[in-house]
C-alpha cells in the first residue's frame, strides 16, 4: 500500500470536512461541527488563509490529514497549533498517522516555528499513546475556555461594545 503525503488543495475540502465529521463522532460530539464547506474553503484557500493541511492519500483517496494554523505566544513566539490529526478508522495502525505527524514536524522546522502545540482528550488513550512515542509531555494544568459566536454577539449587545 503506497501512501502519499501532500499539501491539501481546495478540492480536498469536502473530503476533509467528511473526516472532520468522522472525528467529531469519535470524540462524542457529532453535532458540534457547524462550519460550512464554503467557510472551510475560504478559511484555507481564500484571500487570507488561516489554516494549512497535509493529507495522506492511498489509491487516490484521502485517508487522513493533519491541519494546523499559526498560534502566537507572547512567551514563545510563533508556534504551530495542530488543530486536527485524523486517520480514517479502517486505515489506523498502518503508520499513516506517523507519516502525517512527521510531515508536520518537517513543516515546523521549515517555517522555523518555536514549537508545536495541540490538545488531546484525556480519554483518548490511542492518541495519548501515539504522542507519548514522540516524548510529548501532557500538561494537565490548563483548562479550555471558549465563547461561541452567539455568546460573543449577546455580550456585545449587553455590554454595548458596538458603540465604543
Amino acid at each position: 500500500m503506497e501512501i502519499k503525503i501532500r499539501e491539501a488543495l481546495r478540492e480536498d475540502c469536502q473530503r476533509l470536512l467528511d473526516l472532520v465529521h468522522e472525528l467529531a463522532v469519535y470524540e462524542r460530539a457529532p453535532d458540534e461541527v457547524t462550519v460550512t464547506l464554503q467557510e472551510f474553503e475560504d478559511a484555507g484557500f481564500g484571500p487570507h488563509p488561516v489554516w494549512k493541511a497535509f493529507v495522506a492519500e492511498s489509491q487516490g483517496k484521502i485517508q487522513g490529514f493533519g491541519l494546523y494554523y499559526i498560534r502566537y505566544s507572547t512567551w514563545k513566539g510563533c508556534r504551530m497549533y495542530l488543530e486536527d490529526l485524523l486517520v480514517t478508522e479502517e486505515m489506523r495502525g498502518k503508520g499513516i498517522g506517523k507519516l502525517i505527524f512527521d510531515r508536520l514536524i518537517q513543516e515546523a522546522v521549515e517555517k522555523d516555528f518555536n514549537g508545536m502545540t495541540w490538545q488531546v482528550l484525556d480519554w483518548n488513550e490511542p492518541a495519548i499513546n501515539f504522542y507519548k512515542k514522540y516524548n510529548a509531555p501532557l500538561d494537565g494544568g490548563w483548562l479550555n475556555v471558549a465563547l461561541s459566536k452567539e455568546q460573543i454577539n449577546v455580550l456585545a449587545v449587553n455590554n454595548d461594545v458596538s458603540s465604543r
